[in-house]
């Protein structure tokens, strides 16, 4: 085996990459890893060009179960299946870092994966961005790396920004908790990749974030140039696709034209008819011109088009200013009441519908991955993308890439402002569908989603909206327009994709990812002050539609109390089996009862349910004070006395002479088994059992009874005495 490393400290850890001969058929491979977790890139190009009119480049994030030193998977299969949404979330981290530095018209096959081998306290993401820069920049496939990244983090109880936190850093759950997690790739001074989960951080905060971000990730730069300049190969000749200069007097005489009249007013449908005549018109005309080199042909007339008129002319494609949000409409409510909680939002023709259930805390997910085991996942936000959305047919059901970022967004973004579960134990699932689309679904269903809760009466603390930028950009003069609420061609054709979401406070959720090698830093500061601005003319809207969350639930969704009982009385509760808990259950028809390993007990339950099995639990737990009151069923008749539920489980003993102020002789001639009587607590004795009186309850009781004295001799005293020693042997 050969091998060499290079190391380098950041973020007070050592970063290592080895070298070796692992996987030596690959085109490029490291290992590279970071305290304890440990990541293998590997990348491959194919021999032949596609047919493909687009980069066909596959990013691949295998996480394996022996990583985390564990057995994971399902009872019946413990092998890896399909990649977790953590894991999914990861890949597409890498893929939108690396992807724009691959050279425009490249057509061969590119697959990268990165094979998670050990994890313990640091994210591999980060580690995997880092690993697969070295892999392309060290093989021979052509790109225009190398490229970096780190996370910063910020906790409650310090202003410092913290390089590559650790999971205990980052965690919103244990405190000090993580203000921030900020995500971040880059080269050469410039931002091509941003992710952002916050609790409501100012601009500011996230501006000096990235500044010392980007000030880490150069010196990662500077130790892969020199791990490059020592181990790279020559890189695989990269002639660009034909251009075809006969098709630029069609374009001049019969599209330039049309896209000028358009100047203004033009929109994607438009667009789809320009692109339907060109095919047809070129075709035509030119019969020994590949399909998909007409067709590329025109998108990148078109992006020209798109830059030229912002940046030379200083127009929109649709006419809008710079700054201009498309119209808006926010909905609370009014959709079926069987929903708990809708939300529908328009922005131009992007519409999205957000539907909200609220279940008990036994709804919640179960996480069992490689991260986290065992962890439970109360706040749940879906997102689907049927092709109707976009005016086409295509194949329903399953989930892709897509959905699962989009969705993890919106989620993050939603998170901050959800009350706490002391305060409102219910789990949340918001099910946003996106209806129409054209640009930034993902931040309509924030927008869907902030209308959902608050319809639903989830006390959330402020809400939240998000808006998506866009940036046209010329490198040569250094020209540049930010753009708010790009639309379906402004997005495709930009050069930036910049989601913000978050409240009038902060900023909650970012996602941004670039055509271009990267964009600078204060460009990004312009794009924040710009998006905020945006943000809370959207908030405006929503709080006219709704203003507060509404006081009450919807009747429809479940009831959830709570008590508490001693961490010793959890086995009492949940019973042999868990016999006793599904008991309750089985009494009360109530839904669920959960129990916290504090020995905190929600009950979950309609019509009167939850009610019902929480008097059982407070009943079976409750601790009884002598001089105590009760009324209830005798269970038990003994020579000696009755026993008497008193609640729950509990029952106690009333001794026969207990019974009335006078002398029984028997029992039986008191007392049946399910007679209801009132009783009073006098003892608690050495072991804990309860000594019941009927007489000291209730002194005219046995005369309404119609009892009489016992005629009978003997002295009642040393009956009591016997029977005492008799339940001693008992």
């Amino acid at each position: 085996m050969q091998k060499k490393e290079y190391s380098l400290d950041i973020g007070g850890k050592t970063m290592v990459a080895e070298f070796n001969d692992w996987a030596n058929q690959a085109n490029g491979s490291v290992l590279l890893r970071y305290g304890n977790s440990a990541v293998l890139a590997t990348v491959v190009m194919s021999e032949r060009e596609s047919n493909l009119d687009y980069f066909p480049l596959s990013v691949e994030y295998e996480e394996k179960f022996y990583a985390a030193g564990a057995i994971l998977g399902s009872r019946f299969v413990r092998r890896e299946g399909r990649p977790s949404d953590e894991a999914v979330l990861s890949g597409r981290i890498v893929d939108r870092t690396i992807r724009p530095l691959f050279p425009k018209g490249l057509k061969r096959d590119v697959q990268v994966i990165i094979t998670v081998l050990s994890i313990e306290d640091y994210d591999t993401d980060i580690l995997a961005v880092n690993a697969a820069s070295l892999a392309i920049a060290t093989s021979d496939i052509p790109w225009n790396g190398p490229v970096s990244a780190v996370r910063v983090g910020q906790t409650d109880d310090s202003e410092a920004l913290i390089i590559n936190p650790s999971y205990g850093q980052r965690s919103d759950e244990l405190p000090p908790k993580a203000r921030m997690d900020v995500t971040v790739s880059g080269k050469d001074g410039m931002v091509n990749m941003i992710e952002v989960n916050a609790r409501e951080v100012s601009e500011d905060i996230l501006n000096a974030a990235l500044k010392r971000a980007s000030e880490e990730i150069e010196k990662i730069q500077a130790w892969q140039k020199r791990i490059i300049a020592e181990r790279g190969i020559a890189k695989t000749e990269f002639t660009k696709p034909s251009a075809y200069p006969e098709l630029d007097a069609l374009y001049a005489e019969y599209l330039a034209p049309k896209l000028t009249a358009l100047e203004g007013s033009i929109d994607k449908h438009d667009i789809s008819r320009l692109k339907r005549e060109w095919m047809g018109e070129t075709i035509a005309k030119f019969e020994t011109i590949p399909e998909n080199s007409i067709d590329q042909y025109f998108e990148i007339k078109l992006d020209e088009h798109v830059h030229d008129l912002a940046i030379h002319k200083g127009k929109r494609i649709d006419g809008r200013g710079f700054d201009e949000i498309r119209p808006l409409f926010a909905q609370a409510g009014g959709i079926s009441p069987i929903i708990h909680g809708t939300g529908l939002f328009y922005r131009g023709e992007t519409h999205v519908l957000a539907a909200l259930t609220l279940g008990g805390p036994g709804d919640a997910q179960l996480i069992d991955t490689i991260e986290f085991q065992d962890k439970k996942k109360t706040f749940m936000l879906h997102y689907n993308f049927p092709p109707f959305s976009v005016g086409e047919t295509g194949r329903m059901g399953g989930m892709n890439r897509r959905m699962i970022g989009h969705g993890a967004l919106a989620e993050k973004s939603l998170r901050p402002v959800l009350p706490a579960k002391e305060t409102f134990p219910y789990t949340i699932r918001i099910v946003a569908d996106c209806l129409a689309s054209n640009g930034s679904t993902s931040m309509a269903s924030v927008c869907a989603g902030t209308l959902a809760l608050m319809d639903a009466g989830v006390p959330i603390t402020r809400p939240a909206t998000g808006i998506a930028m866009g940036l046209m950009s010329e490198t040569k003069s250094g020209v540049y327009k930010v753009l708010t609420d790009i639309q379906g061609p402004e997005d495709h054709h930009g050069d930036m994709d910049f989601k913000v979401a978050g409240t009038s406070e902060g900023v909650t959720g970012v996602q941004m990812d670039v055509k271009v090698d990267g964009v600078p830093l204060p460009v990004l500061a312009e794009t924040f002050e710009q998006a905020k601005k945006a943000r809370l003319q959207i908030l405006e809207v929503i709080q006219k539609a709704i203003s507060e969350p509404r006081k009450d639930i919807s009747p429809r969704a479940p009831k959830i109390l709570s008590t508490k009982v001693k961490v010793d009385q959890i086995g009492l509760v949940i019973g042999p089996g868990g016999k006793t808990i599904n008991g309750i259950k089985e009494r009360t028809g109530c839904d669920d009862i959960t129990i916290e390993e504090d020995g905190t007990v929600f009950v979950t339950g309609k019509m009167g349910a939850a009610e019902a099995a929480l008097k059982e639990i407070v009943d079976l737990t409750r601790q009884f004070l002598v001089g105590e009151r009760f009324e209830g069923p005798v269970t038990r008749l003994m020579d000696f006395g009755a026993f008497v539920r008193i609640g729950g489980n509990a029952e106690g003993l009333v001794h026969v002479s207990e019974v009335a102020p006078f002398r029984i002789d028997k029992i039986s001639d008191a007392l049946k088994v399910g007679d209801m009587v009132p009783v009073v607590l006098k003892e608690i004795d050495e072991k804990g059992r309860y000594n019941l009186s009927i007489k000291a309850a209730d002194p005219e009781w046995a005369v309404r009874k119609g009892l009489k004295p016992s005629q009978g001799g003997g002295n009642n005293h040393g009956r009591r005495e016997t029977n005492r020693g008799f339940r001693r042997r008992i």
